[in-house]
């Protein structure tokens, strides 16, 4: 599912414009983001819950050339999927 699918699910259940629709999408996902930046958590009950984790510096290696490289730290999104998602998904 794109992003465009979940505008078009909005216009086609709930009876809101394209431009509404898409109003509530980027609300939802800039919402996200800025919650992502603070490294807080977002939880959807049944669903599953989404934290920010911190990597380390690393030395890595280019695949192309074999070189070393430095790694720098950084931080990224992890979701971990929920019970009931679970059961839902292996249930079919």
């Amino acid at each position: 599912m794109k992003k465009s699918d979940l505008i078009a699910a909005l216009v086609d259940k709930k009876n809101l414009t394209e431009k509404q629709a898409k109003d509530i999408v980027n609300l939802m996902f800039k919402g996200f983001i800025n919650e992502f930046k603070k490294s807080g958590r977002i939880e959807i009950r049944g669903f599953g819950s989404f934290t920010v984790r911190k990597y380390k510096a690393y030395k890595g290696r280019n695949p192309k050339t074999g070189n070393d490289v430095d790694v720098k730290p950084k931080k990224m999104p992890f979701f971990k999927v929920g019970r009931e998602l679970k059961k839902m998904v292996d249930s079919k």
